[in-house]
């Protein structure tokens, strides 16, 4: 499994949001479910914009000093 997010797309799935950030898929969930992670399905299909996952790290970045 890859952990490079892919530069090409637009928006990715919750394996790769997975592997990018090394967390458990109940803990992806558990954020997307919050609303801390935003994200939309196409279908059956989660999606999480790449710019969606760059603002939640951004943001936890920012609340640690």
């Amino acid at each position: 499994m890859t952990t490079a997010l892919p530069t090409t797309h637009v928006a990715v799935t919750v394996p790769e949001v997975m592997a990018a950030l090394k967390l458990s898929r109940s803990k992806v969930y558990d954020l997307l479910r919050s609303g801390a992670l935003p994200s939309y399905t196409e279908g059956r299909a989660r999606r999480i914009p790449l710019d969606s996952l760059r603002t939640y790290m951004t943001n936890r970045l920012g609340e640690n000093p």
